[in-house]
Formats: structure tokens, sequence, C-alpha cells
């Protein structure tokens, strides 16, 4: 089998108000799918006003050094069925996913052939990265709705099925600023397999098939691991605390740089970067 020459990498960016501030996020990207010269390719299908958000990456990927990016948009399924837009996604060496409502994502794409060519792309060795919606959308689980906002609470968080480019994961965003510690805790109780990532505005975690991990940008990753919990979930009624024992939360802050996974989180990472390793 042909090998990629450029393997994949993703990028999870935590969200922010402002594209044309994160140069140095976006200027990472650009990096990972080969160089300024790479093509790139916006995906607004997250968005009710997509050309106000390509109005903003534009100019801020242009920033970051992209000298080819092009905006794709499918706001329907039908939209998403058509040929043309799928055969400039598998042109790309890069796909970024912008933000918006994970659930208008997945529900304008999943399972469509542009959802399919994202996949195909992926498996060639583009980069894929997500922001906000975008990033919650890449695993195959995401959250849907809810919040947890004093303490982690039975049934209070929402989780359903995401575009499936990232396995064993759920990804959480606006983490700190919007103190969603509590919503990831909830969630890993009842899927404790799951490796729970949040990821904070501005902010975003790279991850590579090679297993390098770093973070670019100003604030934190957290990582919550409950693959040794012990919990009474099943026992408690819906909207009560759980008991958590043992659940072990990671912090990694800007400027992390591993190029290789530490003992401690290779078991809990690995597995999501599997569609990464070429």
């Amino acid at each position: 089998m042909n090998r990629p020459a450029n393997p994949a990498a993703v990028m999870i960016v935590g969200g922010t108000e402002a594209p044309a501030e994160r140069t140095d996020v976006l200027g990472r990207f650009v990096q990972l799918c080969g160089g300024p010269a790479s093509p790139i390719v916006v995906l607004t299908a997250a968005s009710t006003t997509p050309d106000e958000v390509w109005a903003a990456y534009r100019p801020a990927f242009a920033a970051a050094g992209a000298r080819q990016c092009e905006q794709v948009h499918a706001g329907s399924r039908e939209e998403a069925a058509d040929p043309a837009l799928a055969a400039r996604l598998a042109q790309a060496r890069g796909i970024f996913i912008t933000g918006g409502d994970q659930k208008r994502l997945t529900a304008a794409i999943g399972g469509t052939p542009l959802h399919e060519a994202i996949r195909r792309a992926v498996r060639a060795g583009a980069s894929i990265g997500g922001t906000s919606a975008g990033a919650s959308a890449l695993g195959v689980h995401m959250v849907t709705d809810g919040r947890a906002e004093f303490s982690p609470e039975k049934g209070a968080v929402g989780m359903g099925a995401g575009l499936g480019l990232l396995p064993q994961c759920i990804i959480d965003q606006h983490f700190s600023q919007r103190h969603r510690i509590n919503r990831l805790l909830t969630l890993i109780a009842a899927n404790p397999e799951l490796a729970g990532i949040g990821v904070d505005e501005d902010t975003a975690m790279v991850l590579t098939g090679a297993g390098a991990l770093e973070v670019v940008g100003p604030g934190a990753v957290t990582l919550v691991d409950g693959r040794h919990m012990r919990t009474n979930l099943a026992d408690v009624e819906r909207g009560e605390i759980p008991l958590m024992l043992d659940v072990r939360v990671h912090v990694l802050p800007t400027g992390t740089a591993l190029e290789t996974l530490p003992e401690v989180l290779r078991p809990l990472l690995q597995p999501v970067l599997a569609p990464l390793v070429p």
C-alpha cells in the first residue's frame, strides 16, 4: 500500500470569536498541511451564516501564510451529495471545519459523499482541523447539549454521533472560559472508555500519526481519563452527583511539545490517533 509522504495530523481548536487573532494557531495548521502552497479547504457547514464566517477566515488564513485556501459549504444533504464538492476535498492537503452548531454539521453532511470525501482525504494524508462545533464533531461521539455548572450530574449532558474521524474520545471546547470541567466529567462518568479532551479558546491541541502532541495558543488542554475509575453512576438518580474515584486529570499548558506520548498518556490517546497512522 502506498503511504502518504505527509502523514495526517489533527488540530483540535477550542473556539474563538475572532479568527484573525488566532494566526499562531492557523499558522501551525498551514504548516501541518505542508506549507503555504498546500491547498486548504474551509468547511462552513456548521454555520447559519457561512459567508460571514468565510469573510473572517479568508483573511485570517492569508495572514497565516496560506496561498491556496477556499471555502466549501454544504447547508443540506442534497448539497453534500454534490460530486464537485467531494472532488474539491480530494485535492486538499488540509480541511478546517469552522464553528456553529455541531448538530447542524452532522445533520447536513453525516453519511454523505462529502463526509466520505473527508474520510478519504485524511486516509490519504490530509490534515484535519476543527474549531468549536467543528472540533466537537471530529469524534465518533460528540457533546450535543446540556450543562453541569457546579458538579457532575447524571443525565445532565447529552451525547450523539459525530463525524467519526477520531475514535475513543469526546471533545469539549471553550473549556475554561465556560467552566466545562463538570460537563466533561459528567460524560466520562457515563463513558469511562473515552478520552475526555477539553480545549480552551484561542488554543489548539495538535496530534500527529507519529504520536507527537503539542499545545498552541495561550490557553491549556485538559485531558480526563476515566479508564481506572470506580463509580456508582448506575445506582444514582438522574440529576444526582455520582461517586467518581480515581479519575485522572492531566493539564497541558501552552507550549507543551511532546515528540512521543509519555507512558501515562499513551493508552489514553493512542486509540484516538489510529486514523492518522499511515
